[in-house]
């Protein structure tokens, strides 16, 4: 026996290595949308190495420090201190723009690949029974990476993230009852206090980290698990043992090892050299053009990233005489804007395969095309969610139209009910034309449990 087969029944004694080698022939279907879910995982993980980076320089302090940094306009000036460390990472600090500028792309990386990673998995009916629970993570990984994006808004203390996260705490504190209680627990006390910026930075370098990274792991436990959905086989697969196109008991795909393994890697250079194009050639905030942290003043214009414009659209929206007293507790339109109505969308996405439920086990992949009432309502929920963000940025149309935030927000109001329902009525209309009133449905056969059938796309054209 050789030294090498020595090595390897030594290994499978302890570790049962012939037992791994059925997980490294999981297959995955060959199919270019699935790889958007790793995407979000390749930028999370750029996220934490980027993240490492910046906090090895970063001062989460409100001590004023006298700054000594290649800023001229600053120079000599008593400043906070995180606002001067971040000064530093981006002026001082070797690479330190790159990788800060790496780490805000990544963010907004990471959020879209895992939007557009939950619309593939809508619009295809992939949440269906049995993966209802997955389903529930990837909301739950949504919500905690927005909230994650906007603890970090804080941390560089200059004019335009103080505003910002201002607004944040006196949305905390709107909540009835315990808002007091919640405001001080998150941001340490009245807004802003030497102990907000510590616990932000807690919350955003570890709390919420870690959180995401345990839901990331039980998202993939449960794939693993639970196996991928599919597309619907055209014909019936050739190979070791011919596979029924309806046979939703086995998947067929590549086999993780080598092949999809070689495909990850290759989608993780193109992951990072998209972030690295976007970290060379677009600038990110701009912290010395907005300065310190200043309570006298407020910036002209203050706006969210994207991904947080519709919930800054309902805070717009919603108008302040729709505050009122229920059975002594206040309800102000702050709560009712900022946390009621995003809180609503969040608990119609999360309880979306209770309210389209199946009881059969649904293992192929469905056609949008075919669904007509599901898929209406995803195109109107987009469309909901566009118009929300577009009054976020009120502002700005109300300078494209020449008048008043005041003027057009009674339009505005108006477009984000009657623009969804326009656009789920005519999409509903449009499918329902194209299939008929009774489209047919897949046979799919009742499988709990699923096997892999790994090929690599060799086989007889039958």
């Amino acid at each position: 026996m050789s030294r090498r087969d020595r090595l390897y029944g030594w290994v499978d004694d302890r570790l049962d290595a012939e037992e791994a080698q059925s997980f490294l022939g999981k297959a995955f279907p060959a199919e270019d949308s699935f790889l958007l879910g790793e995407v979000a995982l390749f930028c999370f993980g750029i996220l934490v190495l980027t993240g490492t980076f910046l906090g090895f320089f970063f001062e989460p302090s409100t001590t004023a420090v006298e700054y000594e940094g290649s800023v001229a306009q600053f120079q000599g000036e008593e400043l906070p201190a995180a606002f001067a460390s971040v000064l530093n990472i981006t002026y001082d600090v070797p690479f330190g723009m790159l990788l800060r500028r790496m780490h805000h792309w990544a963010a907004h990386l990471f959020v879209a690949s895992m939007a557009l990673h939950m619309l593939r998995v809508f619009f295809t009916g992939a949440y269906r029974n049995p993966r209802e629970p997955n389903w529930l993570v990837g909301t739950g990984l949504a919500g905690l990476s927005m909230f994650a994006a906007y603890t970090g808004y804080a941390l560089p203390f200059d004019e335009f993230a103080s505003t910002a996260v201002g607004i944040g705490y006196n949305v905390a504190l709107s909540i009835p009852l315990v808002g007091e209680t919640l405001a001080h627990l998150v941001f340490g006390g009245s807004f802003p206090s030497s102990a907000t910026i510590p616990r932000l930075f807690f919350l955003h370098v570890f709390v919420l980290p870690l959180a995401i990274a345990g839901l990331i792991g039980a998202h993939m436990a449960i794939l693993i698990r639970q196996k991928h959905t599919e597309a619907e086989r055209d014909a019936d697969v050739p190979g070791r043992e011919r596979v029924e196109k309806d046979d939703g008991s086995v998947v067929v795909g590549l086999p993780a090892v080598p092949n999809q393994t070689a495909v990850s890697a290759v989608v993780f250079f193109l992951t990072l050299a998209t972030l690295s194009l976007l970290a060379g050639f677009l600038p990110v905030h701009n912290i010395a053009e907005y300065g310190p942290n200043d309570p006298a003043t407020t910036p002209s214009l203050i706006m969210p990233d994207w991904f947080l414009m519709w919930g800054y659209g309902f805070l717009k929206l919603v108008p302040s005489w729709l505050s009122f007293d229920l059975l002594g507790v206040h309800i102000s339109s702050e709560f009712i804007g900022g946390l009621v109505l995003p809180g609503v969308v969040f608990a119609v996405v999360a309880l979306w395969p209770f309210i389209d439920y199946e009881g059969e086990q649904r293992h192929f992949s469905a056609n949008p095309l075919t669904r007509p009432w599901q898929t209406a309502c995803g195109i109107a929920g987009v469309v909901f969610i566009m118009l929300a963000s577009i009054a976020g940025m009120d502002v700005i149309v109300a300078d494209i139209v020449g008048t008043t935030t005041d003027a057009i927000k009674p339009y505005l109001i108006a477009s984000l009910v009657v623009g969804p329902l326009t656009a789920g009525l005519i999409t509903y209309a449009a499918l329902r034309s194209d299939i008929g009133d009774d489209p047919a449905k897949p046979a799919e056969p009742e499988a709990a449990d699923r096997t892999d059938s790994a090929t690599s796309g060799e086989g007889d054209d039958d």
